[in-house]
Protein backbone atom coordinates (compact mmCIF):
# COMPACT_ATOMS: atom_id res chain seq x y z
CA UNK A 1 0.00 0.00 0.00
CA UNK A 2 1.89 3.22 -1.37
CA UNK A 3 1.11 6.51 0.51
CA UNK A 4 -1.48 8.32 -0.36
CA UNK A 5 -0.85 11.29 2.40
CA UNK A 6 1.15 12.50 5.27
CA UNK A 7 0.84 15.15 7.42
CA UNK A 8 3.62 16.06 9.85
CA UNK A 9 4.42 18.63 12.51
CA UNK A 10 0.40 19.48 13.12
CA UNK A 11 -0.79 18.58 17.09
CA UNK A 12 -3.76 15.92 18.28
CA UNK A 13 -3.50 16.76 21.81
CA UNK A 14 -5.68 15.00 24.79
CA UNK A 15 -9.46 16.01 24.56
CA UNK A 16 -9.35 17.25 20.82
CA UNK A 17 -11.26 15.40 17.65
CA UNK A 18 -10.48 15.31 14.16
CA UNK A 19 -12.85 14.49 11.51
CA UNK A 20 -11.45 13.17 8.39
CA UNK A 21 -13.48 13.20 5.02
CA UNK A 22 -13.15 11.10 2.11
CA UNK A 23 -13.75 9.02 -0.94
CA UNK A 24 -13.66 4.98 -0.70
CA UNK A 25 -12.46 4.37 -4.77
CA UNK A 26 -14.80 2.30 -6.28
CA UNK A 27 -12.56 -1.41 -6.69
CA UNK A 28 -11.03 -0.42 -2.94
CA UNK A 29 -9.11 -3.76 -1.34
CA UNK A 30 -8.41 -1.33 1.82
CA UNK A 31 -7.07 1.92 3.41
CA UNK A 32 -5.74 3.40 6.77
CA UNK A 33 -5.65 5.83 8.89
CA UNK A 34 -2.54 6.41 11.11
CA UNK A 35 -1.63 8.48 13.79
CA UNK A 36 1.13 8.57 15.37
CA UNK A 37 4.94 10.29 16.53
CA UNK A 38 6.53 9.29 12.83
CA UNK A 39 6.44 6.46 10.21
CA UNK A 40 7.59 3.42 12.45
CA UNK A 41 5.53 4.34 16.00
CA UNK A 42 1.82 4.64 15.22
CA UNK A 43 -0.22 4.86 17.95
CA UNK A 44 -3.74 4.12 16.37
CA UNK A 45 -3.24 2.11 12.99
CA UNK A 46 -7.20 2.02 11.39
CA UNK A 47 -7.52 -0.12 8.68
CA UNK A 48 -10.94 -0.92 7.15
CA UNK A 49 -10.34 -4.18 4.56
CA UNK A 50 -12.85 -4.55 1.81
CA UNK A 51 -11.16 -8.00 0.57
CA UNK A 52 -7.26 -7.64 1.23
CA UNK A 53 -4.91 -9.67 3.78
CA UNK A 54 -7.60 -12.68 3.30
CA UNK A 55 -10.01 -10.69 4.98
CA UNK A 56 -13.70 -9.18 3.45
CA UNK A 57 -15.45 -6.26 4.99
CA UNK A 58 -13.34 -6.50 8.56
CA UNK A 59 -12.24 -3.58 10.24
CA UNK A 60 -8.46 -4.15 11.81
CA UNK A 61 -7.31 -1.30 14.37
CA UNK A 62 -3.42 -1.88 15.34
CA UNK A 63 -0.46 0.21 16.52
CA UNK A 64 3.08 -0.02 15.57
CA UNK A 65 6.22 0.42 17.89
CA UNK A 66 9.76 1.26 16.73
CA UNK A 67 8.25 -0.83 13.50
CA UNK A 68 7.32 -3.77 14.84
CA UNK A 69 3.56 -4.14 14.83
CA UNK A 70 1.38 -4.66 17.76
CA UNK A 71 -1.73 -7.37 18.50
CA UNK A 72 -4.78 -6.63 16.08
CA UNK A 73 -7.95 -6.02 17.43
CA UNK A 74 -11.05 -6.40 15.60
CA UNK A 75 -13.85 -4.55 16.42
CA UNK A 76 -16.56 -5.32 14.15
CA UNK A 77 -19.22 -2.52 12.67
CA UNK A 78 -18.00 -2.52 8.97
CA UNK A 79 -19.95 0.41 7.48
CA UNK A 80 -17.86 1.35 4.90
CA UNK A 81 -19.05 1.44 0.94
CA UNK A 82 -16.93 1.25 -2.16
CA UNK A 83 -17.25 4.26 -4.39
CA UNK A 84 -18.88 6.50 -1.55
CA UNK A 85 -18.09 9.22 0.54
CA UNK A 86 -17.44 8.76 4.34
CA UNK A 87 -16.95 10.92 7.79
CA UNK A 88 -14.39 9.33 10.78
CA UNK A 89 -14.33 11.61 13.76
CA UNK A 90 -11.71 10.40 15.79
CA UNK A 91 -11.45 11.89 19.67
CA UNK A 92 -8.20 11.17 22.02
CA UNK A 93 -9.06 10.67 25.00
CA UNK A 94 -7.33 9.57 28.38
CA UNK A 95 -8.13 5.90 28.07
CA UNK A 96 -7.65 5.59 24.13
CA UNK A 97 -9.22 6.79 20.80
CA UNK A 98 -12.60 6.63 20.15
CA UNK A 99 -13.83 6.64 17.03
CA UNK A 100 -17.01 7.83 15.05
CA UNK A 101 -17.92 5.99 12.09
CA UNK A 102 -19.84 6.61 8.88
CA UNK A 103 -22.97 4.98 10.38
CA UNK A 104 -22.79 6.89 13.93
CA UNK A 105 -21.39 3.51 16.07
CA UNK A 106 -18.33 3.91 17.82
CA UNK A 107 -15.19 1.72 18.46
CA UNK A 108 -12.69 2.51 21.24
CA UNK A 109 -8.98 1.57 20.80
CA UNK A 110 -6.29 1.83 23.24
CA UNK A 111 -3.91 4.63 23.88
CA UNK A 112 -1.26 2.24 23.87
CA UNK A 113 1.82 5.03 24.43
CA UNK A 114 -0.14 6.55 26.65
CA UNK A 115 0.79 10.08 24.63
CA UNK A 116 -1.25 12.92 25.64
CA UNK A 117 0.06 14.55 21.93
CA UNK A 118 0.57 13.70 18.46
CA UNK A 119 1.98 15.00 15.44
CA UNK A 120 2.43 12.56 12.44
CA UNK A 121 -0.77 11.49 10.21
CA UNK A 122 -0.83 8.69 7.22
CA UNK A 123 -3.24 7.89 4.71
CA UNK A 124 -2.84 4.86 2.79
CA UNK A 125 -4.55 2.74 0.19
CA UNK A 126 -7.71 3.15 -2.09
CA UNK A 127 -9.15 6.52 -0.63
CA UNK A 128 -9.11 10.04 -1.54
CA UNK A 129 -8.88 12.31 1.34
CA UNK A 130 -10.63 15.38 1.19
CA UNK A 131 -11.05 17.10 4.36
CA UNK A 132 -8.95 17.09 7.61
CA UNK A 133 -9.82 18.70 10.47
CA UNK A 134 -8.15 19.20 13.79
CA UNK A 135 -10.87 20.89 16.84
Amino acid sequence: MAPSMAIQNMSFRLGQSMAIVGTIKPDAANFSVNIGNNDQNIALHLNPRFDAFGERDTIVCNSQQQGMWQQEVRPGGFCFFRGENFKIIIKLTSTGFVVTLPNGSKICFPNRFNSDKYSFFRFDGDVRIKSFEIY
